[in-house]
């Protein structure tokens, strides 16, 4: 589905995964996390290699099963059935073949079907700043993790050097419909540069050191989520990015995995970068010639090559004009409050957006919410269906007649919708989903000539596929918030996080929508449900 797509990567499939700031504020500065958080990232790289990365795995009973000595214990069992000694308290693996695709790996645009490339034997690492090319080695020739002191001073190095920004920027080129970058990357290829893009491709990962600070969370997402297009290379499994005052966050590629890969890669670094960082604000960097160690990439442009991105640039920037994102905190409650009362942190969530669209717009729609299958081998992801009979009847009721439901009644349909969300979250990640299902039949029966099934000409399939609310969560102490665009032209691209005593929303939306005013109706929803569910009465 990602790789046979010609939309661009930018807003249509890329999201965004910000970092909370380090809690020792002095190590916030850029080249110090910078430095940090690149050495973390190498030895996760390194760690998951050698085999030593600890499995992931879902734990319905944690209890028992994620404790020290469970873990001492099914080491001693045998590998060929440590799998049943894991089932028998209740704890699952989770597919893990993404992750290889983490490191070394980039997109490759290709005419009709993208290419997924992977160079597991390169040693360097990709830095964007300004709009100019860098690279410098992070592994040395015995495959060890260079010297922190040494990534420091290349880091020191490239930040110091006050090359302007080029005047036809190459990064634009794969924010483009991806025949066009297909048939421009030919010509970069056949103009002299097939060896600084090979450089591209193949390093370990790309670091973007931007040359600003943060204003505020809207600044931080719009900077996240896509960046003035000098400053990215879209195509890499993931950029690191990192702005004047350090804050710092993970775009990535969607087509070769999913959030909970990329979850865990930043939980460890996050955690390794601040338990044991691997350079102090005080430290020096390593003596070292960094003008020999860092090689700056040029790359050979001609007229051709010249308008194509000149015309890319065009197209960036009249996109991103078009999108909006605002943000909400509500802080009147959140995980903690809502377990007390044995609900569904998400099903109240994904309740707020029902009750904030019909309250701003008078209906309900289809709504997609991601769920990851990884409890399967090659697990992706199926759609969770928030919108439902429950959450209709539980809306309406709140919204267009409150004063006509008892406090007992609101709260005893917000335990349904919970209950129901609840079921639909797990018939999901045990893969007894149905979008998949159906998107896959659709795919044999064209890929085997057929005629398409009734089903797939029906008005209202179109429709269920059309997801004006599109939704996405991932709760993790690393992560301070996510992003992502809408799927469609009408629609709301809607990250959420729930946290102990509040839960964080970032909106996403075209001029066909109004996000700021949704978002003050998710507000609204949740204030009315938390007071539901405190015992207070809903006044019309």
């Amino acid at each position: 589905m990602y790789l046979s797509s010609r939309e661009s990567v930018v807003l249509n499939f890329n999201p965004f995964m910000s970092f909370h700031p380090d809690p020792k504020a002095e190590y916030n500065d850029q080249l110090t996390r910078a430095t940090n958080m690149t050495v973390s990232a190498i030895r996760f790289l390194k760690t998951f290699r050698a085999g030593y990365l600890e499995p992931e795995v879902f734990h319905l009973n944690p209890d028992k099963s994620d404790t020290q000595t469970f873990r001492r214990l099914i080491r001693f069992v045998p590998s060929s059935i440590s799998w049943f000694g894991a089932y028998l308290v209740n704890a699952y693996p989770l597919d893990m073949s993404q992750y290889f695709r983490l490191f070394n790996s980039t997109r490759l645009p290709k005419l009709s079907r993208d290419e997924l490339f992977t160079d597991e034997k390169a040693k360097h690492l990709l830095v964007l700043r300004n709009g100019n090319f860098y690279v410098f080695d992070v592994i040395d020739r015995d495959g060890n993790i260079a010297k922190p002191s040494e990534i420091h001073a290349h880091l020191k190095y490239i930040l110091s050097d006050n090359s302007p920004a080029p005047a036809f920027p190459l990064a634009f080129l794969p924010s483009e419909n991806r025949d066009t970058w297909a048939l421009l990357r030919q010509k970069l290829l056949n103009n002299g540069n097939e060896e600084v893009l090979q450089k591209v491709d193949s390093a370990v990962f790309c670091l973007c050191l931007d040359d600003f600070p943060i204003k505020d969370l809207v600044h931080l997402s719009h900077t996240m989520l896509h960046g003035d297009g000098i400053n990215r290379w879209y195509d890499k499994s993931f950029n690191l990015i990192l702005t004047k005052d350090g804050n710092a966050a993970i775009h990535f590629e969607h087509s070769w995995g999913d959030g909970v890969a990329v979850l865990r890669f930043q939980n460890e670094v996050f955690k390794d970068s601040t338990q044991k960082p691997a350079v102090t604000p005080q430290s020096q960097p390593a003596a070292v010639d960094s003008s020999s160690a860092v090689q700056k990439l040029s790359f050979k442009l001609n007229d051709a090559l010249k308008a194509g991105i000149t015309k890319a640039k065009q197209k960036f920037d009249a996109t991103m004009e078009t999108l909006t994102l605002d943000c909400i905190q509500f802080k009147k409650g959140g995980k903690e409050f809502l377990k007390q009362k044995k609900i569904s942190p998400d099903a109240v969530t994904q309740l707020s957006f029902q009750m904030a669209f019909l309250r701003q717009y008078g209906q309900t729609v289809a709504t997609y919410e991601s769920c990851s299958t990884a409890a399967f081998k090659h697990g992706r992801t199926e759609t969770v269906r928030p919108a439902s009979i429950y959450t209709k009847k539980c809306t309406e009721a709140f919204v267009r007649q409150p004063s006509k439901h008892s406090t007992e009644e609101l709260q005893q349909m917000i335990a349904e919708c919970s209950k129901y969300h609840s079921q639909l979250t797990k018939e999901a990640a045990m893969g007894q989903g149905f979008d998949r299902h159906l998107f896959s039949l659709r795919y044999l029966a064209a890929s085997k000539g057929m005629p398409l099934p009734d089903i797939y000409q029906d008005q209202a399939y179109a429709q269920l596929n059309h997801n004006i609310l599109s939704t996405s969560t991932l709760s993790s102490p690393a992560v301070n918030m996510g992003g992502f665009a809408p799927v469609v032209p009408d629609g709301f691209g809607v990250g959420y996080g729930m946290h102990d005593d509040w839960i964080g929303c970032i909106a996403s939306s075209y001029p066909a929508r109004n996000v700021h005013e949704f978002l003050q109706c998710v507000h609204k929803s949740l204030e009315d449900i938390f007071h539901v569910l405190e015992g207070k009465h809903m006044c019309s």
